[in-house]
């Protein structure tokens, strides 16, 4: 059977996939708490053949197929406490609790439902179709993405000392950048590094009508707020990428009482890990700063979290990987992917197991279809070509390394 052969059978699972993609939309999990979306992939997995493994809350399906190289293809399955705005006779209505015991809706606004589709359909492609290929397969699935805390987790409980060691790894999200049935890659920094900081200021509080017998902190706060746009602007070279973004700010509950303290949340994100770094000094310098001048009665307290590596595609890897793709999709369908500002824990998986990798995108939304970020709460890939081409992008790019 030849690659083609394998890709051109995509279509003959449509039907249990997109079951199956509808049932994971429509039951949503939060962050490392996926315990039923976790039971629905362990099985299939089980289905196909694979040596299941659970790791660190996600799972690693393990195919061998005699003498070759090792490809590890990731995907996560983690969802967000978003409310559902799509209109999808299968959207959610589930809720789930965050880690501080609220009850929030929950939903799959970042397609990590069609990620987990389309990676077990390409599971059970290279496991129906044995004799176009050899090697060793890994299909992992991720928990945790959106907290940055799943790849990491399946790496501390020991990843590498549960499965073969990868020659490859290969990944992809689907995004709204690109028409659904086509794909982009490129080499290089492709998805920024990322960080975010909660940053907590003190000031001393008092009646609104008696502002000389306090200490502002609202005031310190937005002071902060406008110091920080200095930072890319003035610090950054023009050359360089940089981001910061202050999204959420929060002090008192009142409007004549001046409270003793505020709370901001700041988003970094970088394509070079030394700038995020100079950024995140450069956001305590001003803070510190900014609270030595309004005699705050406190040292500041700032914690950084969230923090995201880059993804840096690999050159040798982006140019087997873009060559299985055209062979698999065609020319026509295959397009230079122009660097994401989001983020990804995706590289953490490969950098601890010494394995190169490319990681790609994959169209959400058809040409004559509105497109919304991810994140949206009107987020809703069109079902096909995106399930289809994501299915045949992961066994397209897996056989480049694999194929006979």
């Amino acid at each position: 059977m030849t690659i083609d052969d394998v890709l051109a059978s995509a279509e003959a699972i449509t039907s249990w996939q997109e079951d199956l993609y509808k049932d994971l939309h429509r039951h949503p999990e939060l962050s490392m708490q996926e315990q039923r979306t976790r039971t629905v992939i362990a099985n299939k997995l089980a289905e196909f053949g694979y040596d299941v493994h659970e790791v660190g809350g996600g799972l690693v399906g393990v195919l061998a197929n005699g003498p070759g190289k090792t490809v590890l293809f990731r995907a996560d399955f983690d969802a967000l406490p978003v409310k559902e705005n799509t209109g999808l006779d299968y959207a959610s209505t589930d809720t789930g609790t965050t880690i501080d015991g609220e009850t929030t809706p929950v939903m799959h606004a970042c397609g990590h439902d069609m990620h987990t589709a389309a990676a077990l359909g390409a599971a059970s492609l290279m496991a129906n179709h044995r004799d176009a290929w050899s090697g060793t397969y890994i299909a992992l699935f991720q928990p945790g993405e959106e907290i940055a805390a799943g790849a990491k987790a399946m790496v501390d409980d020991n990843l590498g000392g549960v499965i073969p060691k990868p020659d490859v790894a290969l990944g992809q999200h689907v995004l709204g950048d690109l028409v659904s049935g086509h794909v982009g890659t490129a080499a290089g920094p492709v998805l920024s590094t990322a960080a975010s900081l909660r940053i907590t200021v003190f000031g001393k509080g008092s009646h609104g009508s008696m502002p000389h017998l306090g200490i502002d902190p609202v005031l310190l706060a937005s002071n902060i707020v406008v110091r920080l746009q200095s930072i890319v602007a003035r610090e950054i070279a023009p050359s360089d990428f940089g981001v910061v973004t202050v999204g959420s700010l929060h002090a008192g509950n009142s409007a004549n009482v001046i409270p003793a303290e505020a709370t901001l949340q700041v988003n970094v994100r970088a394509y070079d890990e030394d700038i995020r770094d100079h950024i995140i000094e450069a956001i305590t310098r001003i803070v510190d700063s900014e609270c030595e001048g309004m005699r705050a009665p406190q040292q500041p307290r700032i914690e950084v979290f969230d923090t995201y590596p880059l993804t840096d595609n690999d050159q040798a890897v982006y140019e087997t990987v873009t060559k299985g793709l055209v062979r698999g999709l065609g020319e026509g369908r295959v397009e230079t992917l122009n660097p994401q500002t989001a983020s990804e824990d995706f590289s953490i998986i490969p950098d601890a197991l010494g394995a190169p990798y490319c990681y790609w995108g994959f169209g959400a939304f058809t040409a004559d279809q509105d497109v919304l970020p991810n994140h949206n709460p009107g987020f809703a890939p069109a079902l096909q070509p995106t399930l289809t081409t994501g299915t045949q992008a992961a066994v397209a790019a897996a056989l480049a390394f694999l194929g006979h």
